[in-house]
């Protein structure tokens, strides 16, 4: 997903052209590569005459919906077809297909049978679907509108992303669409354990919602952190974790329609090749010992690629931390290997940085670590983190 919005800041940015299609039947196109045998579907009988001892069965040609190398098979055939049309394979996200060249950009951005096209030009666009037509049966949707449940919306001005049909059926599924709105997602000094009260006698609404929840963050950074608090408790949920998990639909109510706003730079309104100014900006931030059960601390990133929010998350860190500083510092790190994963992107879609990466932090012992070259005591444990980030900052890639 975060792949999916940053083709789309960058689409956005730039003013260039988005387009979805849709194979049809598309795990009937897939070739099997070895013999498999299935079953007689019910009610087909052989004609002639049958013994006890006869069990007739169907051999395979071609690849059948539930099987489980459909899927496989899919994506190895339209890879092949892909390639053969001068398509790269992006290793930094193998569902991206990348086409570029000093005049022409064309990215293909594949989730089964949904395919998301991004170029620079409607000919390289139309010249792409003549020949996927030839190759699969194909369905034109026409301008990116609607992409795995992400309602895209575009003017001259920017484009917005956000998911207010699928807020509004969490609402409706829940029995709070008619509820009372409230400002915030979760109370400030609320400390959810995981020993607060009753057990819930039904886990697998709390599940649900959880997990409909978390897809509702792609769009919504405003609610990774109280998610990330709540998923803590699928295992054994109890009565205070669902209600602070109702407070949070309380809160959609309010705005279920919000989302991302990705600008469009007044300069780039134009078809010529693009100029290599964008730039990234990292911010990272820690909540220390903030889980009552573990005393580990919550870390949290986002990443803005020129003026767009395109990747964010909050988790909780896998050590415990003896300090503030070094609870901010891995945040850091965790924030450095979200940044070299993007370079990585940015640099096969032809974007590559030449300009330093910002990382903000607001604890000053941690900015001192970083700079420092010296370890001592209050380091030692931290080792490995301090050497991501600093490795970083001498190769050039990173500012703190």
């Amino acid at each position: 997903m975060v792949t999916v919005k940053l083709l789309l800041a960058i689409a956005a940015h730039y003013y260039w052209h988005l387009h979805q299609l849709d194979v049809n039947n598309v795990f009937l196109n897939g070739d099997l590569d070895e013999e498999i045998y299935m079953s007689l579907p019910q009610g087909y009988t052989l004609k002639g005459k049958k013994t006890n001892f006869l069990k007739p069965v169907c051999k395979l040609n071609k690849s059948l919906y539930d099987l489980k190398q459909a899927s496989r098979q899919w994506n190895t055939k339209l890879t092949t077809f892909l390639l053969a049309y001068g398509f790269q394979h992006s290793h930094s996200d193998y569902s991206l297909f990348i086409k570029h060249d000093t005049t022409h950009f064309l990215a293909l951005l594949i989730y089964v049978d949904d395919v998301m096209i991004v170029s620079n030009s409607t000919h390289a666009i139309n010249t792409l679907i003549l020949y996927l037509s030839s190759c699969f049966q194909l369905k034109d949707l026409g301008e990116l509108k609607f992409f795995l449940g992400l309602e895209i919306a575009r003017n001259n001005k920017g484009l917005f992303l956000s998911q207010r049909g699928y807020a509004l059926q969490i609402l409706e599924d829940n029995g709070t669409l008619g509820c009372k709105p409230t400002s915030s997602p979760m109370d400030v000094n609320l400390k959810l354990s995981a020993e607060d009260g009753e057990l819930l006698k039904d886990p697998k609404a709390y599940r649900r919602l959880i997990g409909h929840l978390i897809y509702l963050t792609i769009t919504r950074p405003d609610l990774s952190y109280v998610i990330n608090r709540l998923s803590q408790f699928v295992c054994s949920p109890q009565q205070p974790h669902y209600q602070a998990a109702l407070k949070v639909l309380h809160y959609i109510k309010t705005t279920p329609g919000r989302g991302l706003y990705y600008p469009t730079s007044k300069d780039f309104i134009t078809t010529t090749p693009w100029p290599l100014d964008t730039s990234i900006k990292v911010l990272c931030d820690v909540d220390w010992a903030a889980c009552p059960d573990t005393q580990r601390s919550i870390s949290g990133f986002c990443v803005f690629f020129n003026n767009s929010l395109v990747s964010w998350k909050s988790k909780k860190q896998h050590t415990i931390s003896r300090s503030s500083a070094e609870a901010e510092y891995r945040s850091m790190a965790n924030a450095t290997s979200e940044v070299i994963w993007l370079l990585s992107l940015l640099k096969e879609l032809g974007f590559p940085q030449t300009k330093l990466v910002l990382l903000y932090c607001d604890s000053q012992a941690a900015l001192h670590i970083s700079s420092n070259p010296v370890f001592h005591e209050r380091t030692k444990h931290i080792e490995i983190d301090c050497h991501l980030v600093r490795d970083k900052i001498k190769q050039g890639i990173i500012n703190t």
